[in-house]
């Protein structure tokens, strides 16, 4: 008797211990990065469970805005191509994965870009939603998610628009018309306003959804 007594408070002086670890993380602090747009063609950001949230900025400058501490921390850099990115970099233990994650505040990250002005947007995520006003880019727009939404307004592009989700849906409306795109996409579990395949137009359009419904429409015309 004694000694399974002793084995269930070894058992639960564990799990204080633990719940301490879990709960002792560093507190998170807002955080901001600016840059000058003229020194920036794309803008790369590839992150973990984050919500991504665009909005045009208010005064033609590239910004970002997000939370972290000792922990869960990001890189970010400007290479010597102009290419911005901004990438997870966490320095976690094992402990620190025991317990309840970050607020949901804590877990937003928010890019105020300029409209019109970017070669290349490339977004990519894991169990959180991404969401893009109206915006264009010369080149492409890239977004990613992985547990997430993606949901977007009109979105116009010089070259190609891809989409990728996985348990999530895709929503939103791209600038121009049916015609102008050639379109190929993959849809598992769900349901598209999408043809498999469509050829002709000098755009490309590609999404990928995975148990998850695609609502895409044109901004010219409707399917």
């Amino acid at each position: 008797m004694k000694k399974i007594i002793s084995i269930a408070w070894c058992l639960a002086s564990g799990s204080v211990v633990l719940a301490g670890c879990s709960g002792s993380s560093d507190p998170f602090a807002q955080e901001e990065y600016t840059a000058d747009v003229s020194e920036i063609e794309e803008i790369s950001i590839d992150v973990r469970d984050r919500q991504i949230e665009v909005s045009i900025s208010e005064d033609d400058q590239i910004h970002i805005s997000y939370f972290e501490n000792s922990k869960e921390t990001y890189d970010i850099a400007v290479s010597d191509e102009n290419v911005l990115t901004m990438t997870s970099a966490d320095n976690k233990e094992w402990t620190d994965y025991i317990g309840g994650k970050p607020s949901a505040e804590n877990r937003k990250i928010s890019l105020q870009i300029p409209d019109a002005v970017l070669e290349t947007l490339t977004l990519s995520t894991t169990n959180e939603d991404i969401s893009l006003p109206e915006l264009t880019a010369a080149g492409s727009i890239s977004i990613s998610s992985n547990g997430g939404n993606i949901a977007f307004e009109n979105l116009d592009v010089g070259d190609a628009l891809y989409l990728t989700v996985k348990n999530g849906d895709i929503s939103g409306t791209v600038t121009g018309s049916y015609d102008d795109f050639a379109i190929q996409s993959e849809i598992k579990k769900g349901e598209s306003t999408l043809p498999d395949c469509k050829e002709g137009g000098e755009k490309t359009l590609n999404v990928s959804a995975n148990n998850g419904d695609v609502n895409v429409e044109f901004s010219n015309e409707s399917l």
